[in-house]
């Protein structure tokens, strides 16, 4: 059938349409949208500058009208400034479909891994973010913190992750906004990773534990495949988890150029009932080659900082980005369950973890510190709510951190050295140094 030039544009216009996702909710190990369909996240890491990306409207439709293009549908922002306006780039975000992951921490109010606190002022500034957000249909989520556990002696710092995590959904509830998921992003470390993910799950208190897990892994590195990338033995830990689980970065670029093949595993049938996803990092192309775009023709010389234009047109850099277009588009829409017909209670219930030798430090489940707060080298044990761990096949368990298996490490993390909330620890080996300050 022949269509005249109206007909064809109005058909095109159709088929491109992209409408707002609406508010996500957590249920079980799944993410689902408002209509009840199981929610994947596709997303994109996307922080500009040191500063606040969602306050530049005219930046974020460019970007946007490319990230159509490209095809996320969630952006994950490290830093933003709670005192700004951010209504003309979330608009623009919730229009294409966009949704978007907050971290909560600034550059100073981040738990501190060496010296954990948990200040009154931290708490404030989490909050003020929070509250500055919450408007927003298309926040899938806040972060509490971002790769705060790196060595065996940071993870002293996990009860710190978990009364923030605590305090941030009393101050939810007791502002009656909606139940947005908070969540945690993790490096991945062998030693202590599977034993991180059980610890802010286990204790039976939902009101300290996170609402879902994301996991900063650069264990796959192109040409890879899913047996020797070190994905199989993170598919096995992540087995019936109990809250939604996702990889908040990915995006190996050794040797490169990138293929973006771990896309075709995270959301194919090996993976997709356990995960729930991936951010690939990252959009702007900086120092450390991660980048899916460059910007030209800048419009003032403050959009040029450190040598790296941080503003303008966005132009794609190759072949990564045609790479990851034509991986998400293999990807589709991944078919899920639908919420009517899940069973939420078909997940494991994790044990809190033992210390290791060598490893975690944490002595099961332990009291978590209150506002104010400082680590004082020791924690007071509690009983847990769980009785009984239990996989979700109903043999006695132990959860993953009991028996981490050999795995890949992190070949090509990204080092982000003064992107505090980013990333606090030196992960994996240091390719390039990007300085802010």
């Amino acid at each position: 059938m022949k269509l005249s030039w109206p007909a064809a544009i109005a058909a095109l216009a159709v088929a491109t349409t992209v409408e707002a996702i609406g508010p996500i909710s957590s249920v079980g190990n799944k993410l689902f949208t408002p209509d009840g369909k199981q929610f994947f996240v596709k997303g994109i890491a996307y922080q500009l500058s040191p500063d606040d990306p969602l306050i530049d409207t005219e930046q974020c439709k460019r970007d946007v009208e490319l990230m159509k293009e490209l095809g996320p549908n969630t952006i994950r922002v490290y830093h933003v400034d709670a005192d700004k306006n951010h209504d003309g780039c979330m608009k623009a975000f919730n229009d294409a479909g966009i949704t978007a992951l907050i971290d909560l921490d600034t550059f100073d109010t981040y738990i501190e891994p060496a010296k954990p606190a948990w200040t009154k002022r931290m708490h404030d500034r989490y909050a003020e973010v929070m509250d500055a957000f919450i408007k927003y249909d298309n926040v899938l989520g806040f972060f509490v913190g971002n790769e705060i556990i790196s060595t065996e002696a940071h993870s002293q710092a996990a009860p710190f992750i978990k009364a923030a995590v605590r305090d941030m959904k009393a101050h939810r509830d007791a502002k009656n906004y909606r139940e947005v998921p908070i969540g945690y992003s993790a490096a991945d470390i062998a030693e202590l990773r599977p034993m991180l993910q059980d610890y802010l799950t286990c204790g039976g208190n939902s009101s300290e534990n996170v609402d879902f897990f994301a996991l900063n892994s650069y264990e796959w590195c192109d040409p890879s495949t899913y047996e020797t990338s070190g994905y199989e033995n993170l598919q096995k830990q992540a087995k019936d988890f109990p809250v939604p689980i996702f990889f908040s970065e990915t995006g190996c670029n050794v040797p490169g150029p990138r293929l973006f093949d771990d896309q075709l595993a995270i959301f194919g049938p090996k993976m997709r009932n356990d995960w729930s996803g991936a951010i690939v990092y990252e959009w702007i192309q900086e120092e450390n080659r991660y980048g899916l775009i460059q910007y030209e023709n800048p419009t003032k010389e403050e959009d040029v900082v450190n040598g790296v234009v941080r503003s303008g047109t966005p132009k794609p850099v190759q072949p990564d980005f045609d790479n990851l277009k034509e991986k998400w588009e293999q990807v589709g829409q991944p078919t899920g369950v639908v919420k009517d017909s899940y069973d939420a209670k078909h997940v494991s219930v994790r044990p809190c973890p033992e210390a290791t030798q060598g490893g975690w430090l944490v002595k099961g489940n332990v009291k978590l510190p209150a506002v104010g707060e400082t680590f004082t080298g020791t924690y007071e044990s509690v009983p847990s709510a769980t009785v009984a761990p239990t996989t979700a096949g109903g043999d006695e368990g132990t959860g993953t951190a009991a028996n981490p298996a050999s795995e890949t490490q992190n070949p090509a993390a990204p080092t982000k050295v003064v992107f505090r909330g980013m990333v606090a620890g030196l992960v994996g080996v240091m390719l390039f140094f990007t300085v802010w300050f």
